[in-house]
């Protein structure tokens, strides 16, 4: 048992990520090439890269959405081998049902895992008031700003009561103020109840700020994690205050140094493509 305990919440040890061609007689496509990290119980880690670095492909085979073409996942030191039961997933792209209401979308999670509809509804309300949306659970998806559809899908995700809570961007196409204040909302959160958060960002700034480790990736194809950087600042913290800090400004000049070749190169490819 103690073994068990001790095991980190995610681990990725030795994955590649390998696609054929769309028509099968082209050159396959490597995403990722040789991953290995992990990440610990309560633990928030950020990975950042280039666009098309593979970002997504590790969180999708974190999440057992994906099998890697070598190599393996393991959550809790158990292999994941279809998808993963302690990991709950948020989207870049919203996944609200948009024929459903806010309370319904939140209860949703519970219903397809056998709770009556009567006790998920109860259960979804409280989460609602969590996420600041009490007295919204009525609406609808259309009827709501983005911001709030976000916190409606966080709720959606953490009522589920993961162990592991995967993020791919989940906050990449709100405004900038909007954006902090989810930042912020989602630290409180995770501050009450420590779940593990693997956190996937093309933003540097909100890596550092929201993290304990940021994690780096070079440019693909065949995206290796070329950087590891441990986060030493003071928690809680205000994600707009902590950016004026000495210390995120070395961190971040730190960390950019390496990361900036590796976006160039991205970028020139995306050219070529």
């Amino acid at each position: 048992m103690a073994e068990a305990a001790a095991a980190p919440a995610l681990q990725l040890d030795g994955v590649t990520c390998t696609f054929p061609s769309p028509d099968g007689r082209g050159r396959s496509y490597t995403a990722v090439q040789g991953a290995s990290f992990t990440v610990a119980d309560g633990e928030f880690v950020s990975i950042v890269g280039p666009t098309g670095s593979g970002k997504s492909t590790m969180l999708n085979v974190a999440a057992g959405l994906l099998k890697p073409s070598e190599g393996r996942a393991l959550s809790f030191g158990q292999p994941v081998t279809g998808i993963n039961p302690k990991a709950g997933y948020m989207f870049q792209a919203e996944a609200l049902m948009p024929w459903k209401s806010a309370l319904d979308n939140v209860a949703a999670g519970l219903e397809f895992r056998g709770v009556s509809k009567a006790e998920a509804r109860e259960r979804a309300q409280p989460w609602l008031s969590r996420v600041g949306l009490e007295g919204f659970g009525d609406r609808f998806p259309h009827q709501l700003s983005g911001g709030m559809r976000k916190r409606v899908a966080l709720a959606q995700t953490l009522i589920v009561d993961p162990k592991i809570i995967l993020m791919d961007e989940p906050f990449s196409a709100l405004d900038v103020q909007t954006r902090q204040m989810m930042e912020n909302e989602l630290l409180e959160l995770w501050a009450a109840d420590r779940k593990s958060v693997v956190f996937i960002t093309h933003d540097l700034e909100e890596a550092i700020a929201m993290s304990d480790r940021v994690l780096v990736l070079s440019a693909g194809p065949g995206a290796r994690l070329i950087g590891e950087y441990r986060i030493d600042l003071d928690r809680p913290r205000d994600v707009a205050e902590i950016r004026m800090t000495p210390q995120f400004l070395d961190l971040h000049k730190e960390i950019w140094g390496q990361l900036r070749d590796e976006v160039l190169k991205g970028y020139a490819q995306t050219k070529l493509r």
